[in-house]
Order: C-alpha cells, then structure tokens, then sequence
C-alpha cells in the first residue's frame, strides 16, 4: 500500500495537465488534479478557443462587403457584441463540462480550489493536505502588467472576453501574437484601433517577410500601428479614457488593452520553499523530460516557458505521463513545430526564418511570392497574400515555410509534415498542384530570389 495519498497530484487543470492526469490514470496510477479556476485552463477558458471565435465574427463584415461582387445582396447587416460573448460563453461552458467528463471519465478526481506545495509531496489545498509520490506543475502563465501610471485602467486579454459592450476606441499595447489578434477582432467588428509596440516592427521572433506583411495588411484594415512607441500614462476622463504615449501625443480610448507579454504562473506556490529552482523570468526549470532539480516534481507548458503552445503543452503532459507510469521515457522535441496567428489576415509557420537559416545553415535559397487570392479579383479588395520557403542550398531541403493570408494556418498544418520529414526543395517540385488554390504556390515556386547585396563595412 502507498505511504501517500496519490501517486500523482497534479496542480493546474488545462491542457497539459488534464492529458498528463489521464494518461497517467490509464496506466493505473491514482490521479487527483487540483483547478482553481475553471477546467481547461488558458486555451479554451481565456485563450485560443474563444480567441478564434471572435476572430472569426471580426471577419464577417468582410465576407458581407466582398459577397456584393459575387451577385449576393446582404442588406442591413449589423454587429451585436453580447449576442457574441453569449455564444462564445455557451461554447466555452460546453468544453469546460467535456473536460470535467473526462477527467471523470478517466478515474480522475477533481478537487476545484488552489493548491500549493508545502514540501516535495505534501499540497495544501482547501485547508487540507494531501500527499503525493509526484507532482505536476501544469499552472500556465499570466498576462504582464504594465508599471506606467494608471496601468489598472487598462485590460488584458483575460477581461476582453468578458467586456459587456463592444468599446468604440481602443488602444492595444504590444506588438505579439495576442496583440495583433485583438487588433484585428476589435477592428473587424467596428471599433477605432490604435496598436502600440515599442520595437522597430510587430511580431518580433518571426521571419521578416511575415512581420512587414502582417503589417501592411493590417495598416490597409485600418489599424493604426505605432512602432516605438509606447504609453506613458493612463488617466480617466468624463468621456473614457487619455492616454499620452511615449512621444508626448495622446490618445482618447474606451478601453486600453495591454498585451505587451505573459509570464509563468509560478508565484506563491511554494516552489522556491520547497527546492524547485525557477528561473529569472518565473519559470519551472526542468530537463528533457520535464522534470525538475527536485526528482519527484515535473513541469509541463507555459509555466516552463519552453515553447508556449497548447498543442506542446499536451505532447509535454503525455510524454511525462508516458515516463514517469508508463515506463518509456519520452522527451519532446521542440524543434520544427508549426504555429500560427489569428489575425487579420492569419500567419502559418514551420521551420526557421530566413536570417535563423542563414546562421545555422550558412548558404540559402529563398523562394517568395505575394500575388492577389483568387478570391478577391472579383471582390477588388487590396488584399495580399505572402507566401516564402527557406532552403539549405546544400542538401536542398526546406527548413522553413511561411505564409500570411487567408487560411494559412489550415494550409502550413499539412505542409509541416512535409518540412518535418526533411522534404526537399526538388520532392515540393514533384508534387502536383491543386489549381486553382493558394497552396500550389508552394509546390510552383521555381525561381530563388537573388543573393541579397552584403552591406558595405562601416
């Protein structure tokens, strides 16, 4: 008989944690996993789900306006905010019960308050302690707050799912993958949007063909993107809110939204009290296999800040679940996974950006194009669409792929198999296209671009 009460405890109920916790159960370990918000965690209570939803709503006035080419007459079309964050709601309540049936389903106990450690196998939670052989940190990450003056007026994308009215003026701080999101779903659906990023151009970390694109296309919406440029203070007025900005204008908002990054959500668990080193940043630190300095607590998602994505945070609960019960020792590889943004137009990668190939691989071959979909030559919308494959010029194979416009993220899904299996340029040359659509594009590029021209020696 076990001297603790669980084999396995796991603290945070989304993604990751919840897979960890089944797979475990089903390899006969007596599981108990504690959630002190809803089940599901970030992706699909505050996060990607619901995210998706209002991008998808934002988009509309779009397909209204482009259906007249096309011999539709779509009259008196009008936006209603709460009739949208009601069925995003009603959605939102429907996958948190599924994932409370599963875990139930999987032997699973749910105990819905905080937890925290008091030592390597002991968890406080609900004023009661309860042993464990293992724990499972699976907590997520929390958005970033400001320091400016009058940050506490402003939101986050956590309360931006929850806004009762639809603000007419919004200022979004930050120039990520969140960032550029909002901006596009609240200019999609009606309001006046002014996007703020202290860089020299939104979307850091992404190849640069991407960054100007998304760019362009959003500044043709609409959005106001400032670069380098950031608030100084937030102060509430009679008609909303001022906000003067770093270069001494100011702004009048209803709503400011600051999504200028997240961070692990690590703080007062009793990690540092009980020996688990984290890192500057918040960060469980852990190896290969996810687990920590102390032997029996392991991490997994974005409280490790590894590669913050829902589907990693599930590979990483179920490659620990696998190790640590299953008894075949599994390490995820973070190399080469796809990922995209939901903005207005959408972005899809896999593999390496052009300057990251050039530093690893030396010589490369650049393949890019931008041309007008199909779709719009009807419509007459000045919309454009990028697509870009990186090549190492000596083994020919694609290491990168790239693509902003419409339904990119469903198209670079599939190509990632492709870039993942170590596909070369000469077998995307084999492949017969599907015409007409955009993704042939990827398998017709013939001409690499030239050699780019070496800056002269300063």
């Amino acid at each position: 008989m076990s001297r603790y009460d669980y084999d396995l405890f796991v603290i945070g109920a989304g993604s990751g944690g919840v897979r960890a916790a089944r797979v475990a159960a089903g390899c006969g370990a007596e599981v108990a996993i504690a959630e002190e918000h809803r089940v599901g965690g970030t992706c699909v209570i505050r996060g990607c789900v619901p995210k998706k939803l209002l991008a998808y709503a934002a988009h509309f006035h779009e397909d209204f306006e482009d259906a007249r080419a096309y011999g539709w007459s779509v009259d008196n079309a009008r936006f209603d905010w709460p009739t949208l964050i009601a069925s995003k709601d009603k959605e939102i309540d429907r996958l948190n019960g599924i994932y409370k049936r599963l875990l139930s389903e999987s032997g699973v106990a749910l105990i819905e308050a905080r937890a925290v450690l008091a030592d390597p196998h002991t968890i406080e939670i609900a004023g009661k302690r309860i042993t464990a052989d293992t724990i499972l940190i699976s907590t997520g990450a929390r958005p970033v707050l400001p320091d400016e003056p009058g940050f506490d007026l402003g939101i986050t994308s956590n309360e931006a799912f929850y806004l009762s009215d639809l603000p007419r003026r919004v200022v979004v701080a930050g120039g990520g993958y969140i960032a550029c999101e909002f901006a596009g779903i609240f200019n999609g659906l009606g309001a006046e949007v002014t996007q703020l990023y202290r860089g020299e151009q939104i979307l850091r970390g992404f190849d640069d063909d991407v960054r100007d694109t998304v760019a362009a296309e959003m500044r043709k919406k609409g959005i106001d993107i400032r670069v380098r440029t950031i608030i100084a203070r937030t102060e509430k007025t009679a008609a909303g809110l001022a906000v003067t900005l770093s270069d001494g204008s100011c702004l009048d908002a209803d709503a400011v939204m600051h999504a200028i990054g997240r961070r692990p959500n690590t703080a007062n668990m009793g990690l540092k009290e009980s020996g688990v080193d984290c890192g500057a940043d918040d960060a469980v630190i852990v190896n290969e296999y996810s687990q920590s300095c102390v032997p029996n607590v392991y991490a997994v998602g974005d409280c490790t800040n590894r590669l913050n994505l829902t589907p990693v945070a599930i590979r990483e609960g179920h490659a620990f679940a696998d190790t640590v019960f299953g008894k075949n020792p599994t390490a995820v590889d973070h190399h080469t996974v796809p990922h995209a943004v939901f903005s207005q137009p959408p972005v899809g990668v896999v593999g390496l950006t052009e300057a990251a190939a050039r530093l690893i691989h030396g010589a490369v071959d650049i393949y890019r194009t931008s041309f007008r979909p199909l779709k719009h030559t009807l419509s007459g919308r000045d919309e454009k669409t990028m697509m870009k494959l990186v090549v190492d010029r000596a083994s020919q194979r694609v290491v990168g792929a790239h693509m902003v416009g419409l339904d990119a993220p469903e198209i670079i899904q599939t190509l990632a198999i492709a870039v993942k299996m170590g596909a070369t340029k000469q077998q995307f040359d084999q492949t017969v296209a599907i015409h007409p659509t955009a993704a042939e594009e990827f398998v017709t590029l013939r001409t690499p671009l030239p050699e780019p021209e070496k800056k002269a020696a300063e």
